[in-house]
């Protein structure tokens, strides 16, 4: 690598005209010197295309909506930079985030990937569900600092050479591209997450968008991690796993109440218990961070997110072991719902 190398920042869009001004912003704020930015937008129908080009940033276009995948190929194909670095046009850097990504690639010559982290605080806090999820990605990711199985794409620089020799994101693929493209990475090299490249999220700002995102990651992720036989950390940590677990029992005892009575519910209570202990650090930041009302109101959506994981894992190992070559194609191709 160059001493200071051109750093292409590629910023894929679909629809974020409410946030992709703060987007570019930041990225035109960094202090790293040597930037271009390109906002590869796939095929936006609102004002995101007119706002990005108002910033003065390049802004490519593709012609039919196609997914994350092939507006980041487009970006990397276009790009003039020694170095790319993603990040979504949800997501808003640190001023210092370029910079940290150059110096962690300078310094580890073999390095596939380094990948930044969400701060605790949403770009815009203005729902509950953003500040819930925001709180829940902190904690996870902040836990995984060094060498991951997976990748983050929503953040993440590598070297232009190493993304030509791996290939392009899949495009077949809507929930999974990050996890096909974190395997195929992590053949060849290390990946790596630290907590000093970090940005604030936009993160889903309803119940229904957060609970179907989950359900489907956690759904058609889960049968490759079990073939990997390894867990990717965060939500996908061991204990959270079992945590996830004891939730979907405690449901479970709660619905034979009418049957066993009140030791279902006595059973219920204590496997959900379970859980929360589990996986303490996440409910005891929320709790320390922002007061009790806040802290109960986390608890019951967690426990929502918690049980809706541990639904789809279910669903998707079973999917792996029942139906494997049927499980591999639909990953090939699975498309959005």
């Amino acid at each position: 690598m160059n001493e200071q190398p051109l750093v292409s920042v590629i910023i894929p869009n679909y629809n974020y005209a409410s946030t992709i001004g703060e987007c570019v912003k930041a990225a035109q704020r960094q202090t790293y010197p040597s930037i271009e930015i390109i906002v590869a937008d796939d095929a936006s129908t609102d004002d995101s295309v007119e706002i990005a080009r108002g910033l003065g940033v390049t802004v490519l276009q593709v012609p039919v909506n196609s997914g994350v995948s092939t507006a980041r190929n487009l970006g990397a194909a276009h790009a003039k930079g020694e170095v790319l670095f993603f990040v979504d046009s949800d997501v808003a850097l640190d001023p210092d985030a370029v910079e940290r990504a150059v110096q962690f690639l300078r310094d580890d010559p073999g390095l596939g990937a380094i990948c930044g982290m969400y701060r605790a605080e949403p770009m815009f806090p203005d729902s509950l569900v953003k500040r819930y999820r925001a709180i829940q990605q902190y904690v996870w990711f902040n836990e995984i600092d060094g060498a991951i199985p997976g990748l983050h794409s929503a953040l993440f620089a590598m070297k232009k050479a190493t993304f030509e020799e791996i290939g392009e994101f899949n495009d077949r693929l809507r929930w999974t591209e990050e996890q096909d493209y974190g395997f195929r990475l992590n053949a060849r090299y290390e990946v790596k997450a630290v907590p000093t490249i970090r940005g604030r999220h936009d993160h889903d700002g309803t119940m229904r968008v957060m609970l179907k995102k989950v359900f489907n990651r956690t759904r058609l992720g889960a049968p490759n991690w079990l073939r990997l036989n390894k867990l990717p950390g965060g939500a996908g940590a061991g204990h959270r796993a079992l945590g996830s677990g004891f939730v979907l029992a405690g449901v479970l005892a709660l619905g034979s109440a009418v049957l066993l009575g009140p030791w279902a519910l006595l059973a219920a209570a204590a496997l959900t218990g379970i859980s929360i202990l589990l996986d303490k650090r996440t409910y005891a930041y929320a709790f320390r961070n922002h007061g009790v009302v806040f802290g109960l109101q986390f608890t019951v959506i967690h426990l929502l997110v918690t049980l809706t994981s541990a639904v789809a894992a279910g669903i998707g190992i079973l999917q792996g072991l029942l139906f494997p070559s049927m499980t591999r194609r639909l990953y090939r191709v699975e498309k959005t719902a």
